[in-house]
């Protein structure tokens, strides 16, 4: 079994920052894509930004130049440092991943979700 684990989201005024960590662990043969969504009250879930194993990176126009996303393979995490935040981003974010679970199988996992509250 894989889990996925976020921290970092809090209550954060406009124009500050937030860095986002998920870390997954279990059995884990490689991780293919890792990535960042979010979901605020009424709205579908959303792709914020992913990266592949490579380092090559993804972000949706709404983030470009404000959000950047990281990982460290040999450590199953992925980060998502987030600056100039606006009220617009608070939502739930949730850190993705397409994990290889044997040498020919992987499989979608999903974390449990961080808030985070752009507000003055």
């Amino acid at each position: 079994q894989v889990q996925l684990v976020e921290s970092g989201g809090e209550l954060v005024q406009p124009g500050g920052s937030l860095r986002l960590s998920c870390a997954a662990s279990g059995i884990i043969f490689g991780i293919n894509a890792m990535g960042w969504y979010r979901q605020a009250p009424g709205k579908q879930r959303e792709l914020v930004a992913d990266i592949t194993s490579g380092g090559t990176t993804n972000y949706a126009d709404s983030v470009k130049g404000r959000f950047t996303i990281s990982r460290d393979n040999a450590k199953n995490t992925v980060a998502l440092q987030m600056n100039s935040l606006k009220p617009e981003d608070t939502a739930v974010y949730y850190c993705n991943a397409d994990v290889r679970i044997s040498t020919i199988r992987h499989r979608d996992y999903w974390g449990q979700g961080t808030q985070v509250t752009v507000s003055s």
